[in-house]
């Protein structure tokens, strides 16, 4: 991803700042056209999360050699005798 100015500086970062859009919005003391700025800056920082969160799943999935096993899946996990 490129690092624009509107681009966050870290996932951390545009979650904080998700929040703080959400709050502003919620309280209602906003201007229609904030709003509207508030929501589409809103959308562009849930995309940057979602693919922020796609690109570390497959980071994972490469590290763990496309083996993960659900945590709560049944699976003994001992040597076969």
């Amino acid at each position: 991803m490129a690092n624009t100015a509107n681009t966050p500086a870290s996932f951390e970062s545009a979650i904080a700042e998700l929040e703080s859009i959400v709050q502003a919005m919620e309280t209602g003391s906003i201007t229609l056209e904030q709003a509207l700025e508030h929501y589409q800056r809103g959308t562009n920082l849930l995309k940057y999360c979602q693919e922020t969160l796609q690109a570390a799943e497959q980071r994972v999935q490469q590290l763990e050699g496309d083996t993960l096993v659900p945590q709560n899946a049944p699976e003994d996990r001992r040597k076969p005798e």
